[in-house]
């Protein structure tokens, strides 16, 4: 049997608001018997209590026939075990989970089966488990085939015992299960937690010995830059969808904006809404849309840019704060495909200066690069980071986040302290070597270590020099806000930057502005404080040290 769950026309398919899931049902009969159950399941909130068939659109009917009809009756195995929905708020994500799982339970065969629907906290458990309760109350077959107690959020099939938990999630909660299903809610707040990864890994575990099973990850977008778990899953449901990956075993079904439309603002607009909003006009409310839309302008872009994360899907990829840092709103526009590594500022480049910030046990230890292209005289910046294993015990809640930008290959996590510090001298040794290093800026109060090894790699003493820091740096800052926003200013897009550019909050002072580590709380922006550090030595106009013409055969694209 031949299929994919790649969907590559998956953009032109969510204009014309055709189906996303790119094959029909591999067992047609399994999934109509299934499609009959959930028809059948009363939706007791909606006006009239109608019955699931007569008022859920085609695309809920696809994705259930999907799921249950990829199941193979005479292996007892199913063919696509994973699925991705990525939806905005409000359009049924709950109650389609409950009538999923009520749906699996009255089909399965084994006894003792069970199955889970797992939820990041007590509340949103609940959004699941009321709408099932409420189903088998409605219908007296169901009520005489399951019993349901409120207390625990079970349910337990007479016939089999076959149970369906809906949980709130903790470690000690979903060990040692061996689920058949396991239907995962708000994956993105998950992405938030330090144990999450191994948590769900405990949770669905289960279906190494259940070859029926199957998990559900359900999700809106964050109302953050994804992290953690969320991040990895769906950056591979992206790769399976787009064909990059291939997984027949996994479905991604993603309502999200496709990106010439972000690029063109397209997601700005009201009209628009349906991209991400299968349900606008059945559960979404049009005319709240509309209200929400016009309210969030007004409120400011922080507003706004929450508002799109939540009912249009629309990625965060840069927090925008009241108080924040001007520069970081025309960061993620000035991203480019080169910068992304320190070897393309040495061939690109006619001179470098460095800048180094941060360092301690509880920091990040930055480092940025930025070179003037040679020709168009244009700034081209390069960043990296180190951190201690240590800091993502001190720093929980942003452990995933970290760990997340050493995959990315943009921070380092060393084992013994003291690595950074090499590392560090290494590629400040590696531009002097060819011929480009004008001058290294540190915090004057930072660790003496970096200056000492700095020295002992022979670097020059006089190309180690203290920048101030305080008000003085604001120079600076104001220097890096004109260059981004003038397009003179380009970088190689790295998520742990644009997260520090986030993170950096702005003090005024007198005549100048302030950025510090106590005005940005626990976030880390020592990345971003290392950038304004090597920005303060090149805006001097350091005379040329070398460089080639050849970037003329391969002209930077800003914004790709």
């Amino acid at each position: 049997m031949k299929w994919t769950t790649a969907c590559p026309d998956w953009e032109e398919r969510i204009i014309s608001r055709q189906t996303l899931i790119p094959f029909e049902p591999l067992f047609p009969d399994q999934a109509a018997e299934a499609l009959e159950v959930f028809g059948a399941l009363r939706m007791v909130d909606a006006t009239g209590s109608p019955l699931m068939s007569e008022t859920v659109r085609d695309w809920v009917n696809q994705f259930v026939a999907a799921i249950f009809g990829a199941y193979d009756p005479d292996s007892g195995r199913r063919l696509i075990t994973e699925f991705l929905l990525l939806i905005s708020k409000k359009n049924g994500k709950s109650t389609i989970a409950a009538g999923i799982m009520l749906t699996a339970m009255v089909l399965n065969w084994r006894a003792s089966g069970e199955y889970i629907i797992l939820a990041p906290t007590k509340e949103i458990a609940d959004n699941s488990f009321i709408p099932i309760r409420d189903m088998v109350k409605a219908d007296e077959e169901l009520s005489a085939l399951f019993k349901v107690q409120e207390h625990l959020r079970l349910v337990t099939h007479h016939e089999t015992s076959a149970t369906l938990k809906v949980v709130a999630a903790d470690s000690e909660t979903v060990s040692g299960k061996k689920a058949i299903g396991v239907f995962v809610d708000e994956l993105w707040v998950f992405g938030k937690r330090a144990n999450a990864e191994a948590m769900l890994r405990e949770a669905t575990g289960g279906l190494a010995s259940r070859p029926e099973g199957f998990i559900i990850w359900a999700t809106t977008q964050s109302d953050a830059p994804p992290a953690g778990v969320f991040r990895q899953k769906l950056q591979y449901a992206r790769q399976v969808r787009d064909g990059k990956i291939k997984d027949k075993s996994f479905l991604p079904v993603l309502y999200e904006f496709p990106k010439h439309m972000i690029d063109a603002g397209a997601h700005r607009e009201v009209s628009n809404a349906y991209i991400t909003n299968p349900n606008l006009g059945l559960s979404v409310d049009e005319p709240f849309i509309e209200r929400g839309f016009a309210q969030a302008q007004l409120d400011g872009e922080e507003s706004f840019r929450g508002f799109l994360a939540k009912h249009l899907n629309v990625e965060i990829g840069l927090a925008l704060m009241a108080d924040r840092w001007p520069g970081a709103e025309f960061w993620e526009g000035q991203a480019a495909a080169c910068c992304v590594s320190l070897d393309d500022l040495i061939d690109r480049c006619e001179v470098i200066d460095i800048g180094i910030d941060g360092g301690g046990l509880d920091d990040l230890l930055g480092l940025a690069a930025v070179g003037r292209e040679t020709g168009t005289r244009r700034w081209l910046a390069w960043t990296h980071a180190w951190a201690h294993p240590s800091v993502l015990e001190r720093r929980k809640s942003e452990a995933p986040r970290f760990r997340d930008f050493a995959k990315d290959g943009h921070l380092t996590l060393v084992d013994v302290i003291g690595q950074d510090v090499e590392d560090v001298v290494k590629l400040c040794a590696l531009v002097e070597e060819q011929g480009l290093l004008d001058q290294i800026g540190l915090d004057p109060a930072g660790i003496g270590a970096i200056r000492d090894a700095l020295e002992e790699a022979e670097i020059p003493a006089e190309k180690i020099v203290g920048v101030r820091q305080g008000w003085t740096l604001g120079g600076a800052i104001k220097t890096t806000e004109r260059r981004l926003a003038e397009g003179e200013l380009i970088h190689g897009g790295q998520p742990m930057m644009a997260w520090c550019c986030g993170n950096a909050r702005v003090e005024p002072r007198a005549n100048s502005i302030l950025i510090t580590k106590q005005a940005s709380g626990s976030a880390k922006i020592d990345p971003l404080m290392a950038l304004f550090n090597a920005v303060a030595l090149i805006s001097l106009n350091p005379e040329a040290l070398g460089g080639s013409s050849g970037f003329y055969d391969n002209p930077i694209m800003v914004g790709v």
